[in-house]
């Protein structure tokens, strides 16, 4: 696990994945964010950011499962090319994430087994418009990095 540094705050890695674009990613919900496994994307899909994702929620390694479950604040940060955004949310012990297809970040407390994470500070709209432009594209790709914050 690398360990990074910012402000008073210690963060740990605790995964990551990877993500395609699609022409018809929009990314303007106003309370989600998601990725999916699917390899489409409908201009219904409004919260979507990324598709062709290598891993879902149930995917989640043991330390960011083990994190989320226990109700810890998580940072997610994603990146395509040069371009950098990130958002913060909160885990829940009953979260299971089972959901073979998906990972949805919430602004609201709403569960159920999509969910990553709740109480997120950012969502669908909210992301940068560059990155959202990009993931436009098909041949564009995100890695999507969690993060344990930790006060030291």
């Amino acid at each position: 696990m690398s360990e990074k540094k910012q402000n008073n705050l210690k963060s740990t890695l605790l995964d990551k994945l990877v993500v395609r674009g699609h022409p018809n990613v929009l990314c303007t919900h106003g309370s989600t964010l998601e990725f999916t496994k699917e390899d489409f994307l409908t201009l219904n899909g409004d919260c979507i950011l990324g598709i062709n994702a290598n891993k879902s929620v149930k995917d989640y390694s043991y330390p960011l499962r083990s994190n989320i479950q226990s109700g810890k604040k998580i940072r997610v940060e994603i990146s395509v090319g040069d371009k950098i955004d990130d958002f913060e949310g909160v885990g829940n012990s009953n979260l299971d994430l089972s959901n073979p297809i998906s990972m949805v970040f919430r602004k609201s407390t709403y569960i159920c087994d999509r969910t990553a994470l709740i109480e997120c500070n950012k969502c669908a709209e909210d992301i940068n418009k560059e990155i959202v432009e990009m993931m436009k594209n098909p041949s564009s790709q995100m890695i999507v990095k969690f993060y344990k914050i930790s006060e030291e």
